[in-house]
C-alpha cells in the first residue's frame, strides 16, 4: 500500500485576512457552523481581558454559536509576543485536529499569522526580570551603555541597531544570555513551518470607499454600545495608561478624552482617521501574503460567504475522504 503524501495527510486550516471592519468575524462563525469548524482568534488586541468593545470581539451570541480560542488570555498589563502566540496557538491547533474540528483563524495582526505559519527563530521567550536589571544599569552608567555591551557579546547586530533605540538593545543583549548564542547566529539558524496542516487563505478586499464608510459608522456605533463607559471603568479599575492594551486605537483617544485633553466629537475623528489609517496598513501587509484567495466585498454578504465555502470544500472534501 503507498505511503500517504504529506500534503494528503494534512489537515486543513482556514485563514481569513483582510482589513478591520472587513467582516472577518462574521464570515468566520457563519462557515464554522458549515463546516464543522472552531474559530481560532488571530489578534493582538483581542487577547486582553476587559478591552471588548473597540477591539471588535465576537459577541456573546457568537461566542455561544461557536467556540472561540486565543480571546480573553491576558491581562491588561501583560506584554504578549508573536513567538508566545505561536506557542498557545499551535497547542489549539493540534487540541482540533485531534476532534476532528477545521481551525478557522481570524487573522488581524498579520505579524502574528506569519509566526504561526511560517515560523520564528528560534529565540528565548522574554525575562522581565533580566530586561528590569538592564535597564537598571543603564540609567546608571553613560549614554550607550547597551549599544557598548551588545558590541561585546553581538558585534554584528550592534552594527546594525541603534544606540539610541533601547527596545532593540535590550532584546538582542536578553537573547545573547538566554540563548547562550548572538540573536545574529539564531535568526541565520532559520524559520520551522507549521507542519501538519494545509492552510486555505482568503483574503477580504471591499471597495475602499466603503470599508471607510463602515469604519465611521462602526466607530458611532461602539461609542453608542458603550466604550466610553468601557474605557471609564478600566482607569477606574486602576489600569495605568502604559498598560499595553491602552496602546490599542481608540482607548488611547478615549482616555485622554476623559481626561480633558480634548472634546468627544474631535476624538471620535481622530479614531476613525487612525482606524482608516491602519487598515490601509493590514492591507499592505496581507497583500504581501502568498496563497490568498481575495475576496472583493464584505465577509457579512451572502455572496461573498459562499465564495468563501466554495474556496474552502474541496480541502475539507479532500480531509473527510482520507480520514
Amino acid at each position: 500500500m503507498p505511503e500517504e503524501s504529506p500534503i494528503a495527510a494534512a489537515a486543513p486550516l482556514v485563514a481569513l485576512v483582510g482589513p478591520t471592519a472587513s467582516g472577518k468575524s462574521t464570515l468566520a462563525v457563519w462557515l464554522a457552523e458549515h463546516i464543522s469548524g472552531e474559530i481560532v482568534v488571530c489578534d493582538s488586541t483581542q487577547v486582553y481581558r476587559g478591552f471588548d468593545v473597540g477591539t471588535a470581539k465576537a459577541t456573546p451570541v457568537e461566542r455561544q454559536r461557536v467556540p472561540h480560542h486565543l480571546i480573553d488570555i491576558l491581562d491588561p498589563e501583560q506584554v504578549f509576543t508573536a513567538g508566545e502566540y505561536r506557542q498557545r496557538a499551535i497547542a489549539v491547533l493540534d487540541d482540533l485536529r485531534s476532534r476532528g474540528r477545521v481551525p478557522i483563524l481570524t487573522a488581524g495582526t498579520g505579524l502574528y499569522l506569519r509566526a504561526l505559519l511560517e515560523g520564528l527563530s528560534d529565540a528565548p521567550l522574554r525575562s522581565e526580570e533580566l530586561r528590569a536589571r538592564l535597564q537598571r544599569r543603564a540609567a546608571r552608567n553613560k549614554p550607550g551603555y547597551l549599544h557598548r555591551l551588545l558590541s561585546k557579546r553581538d558585534p554584528e547586530a550592534a552594527g546594525r541597531i541603534a544606540p539610541a533605540d533601547t527596545p532593540k538593545l535590550i532584546r538582542a543583549i536578553e537573547v545573547s544570555v538566554l540563548a547562550g548564542k548572538p540573536i545574529t547566529e539564531l535568526h541565520r539558524a532559520g524559520r520551522k513551518k507549521l507542519e501538519g496542516f494545509r492552510p486555505i487563505k482568503i483574503g477580504l478586499n471591499p471597495p475602499r470607499t466603503a470599508l471607510y464608510e463602515r469604519i465611521e459608522r462602526r466607530t458611532h456605533e461602539m461609542i453608542e454600545s458603550g466604550w466610553l463607559q468601557e474605557v471609564r471603568s478600566l482607569v477606574a479599575r486602576g489600569i495605568p495608561a502604559t498598560a499595553k492594551a491602552f496602546s490599542f486605537i481608540g482607548y488611547r483617544e478615549l482616555r485622554e478624552h476623559l481626561e480633558g485633553k480634548r472634546e468627544l466629537p474631535v476624538t471620535i475623528a481622530a479614531i476613525q482617521r487612525a482606524t482608516r489609517r491602519y487598515a490601509k496598513r493590514q492591507l499592505t501587509w496581507f497583500r504581501k501574503e502568498q496563497g490568498v484567495h481575495w475576496l472583493e466585498g464584505f465577509g457579512d454578504d451572502p455572496a461573498i460567504a459562499q465564495a468563501a465555502l466554495r474556496e474552502v470544500q474541496p480541502a475539507i472534501s479532500s480531509a473527510t475522504a482520507g480520514s
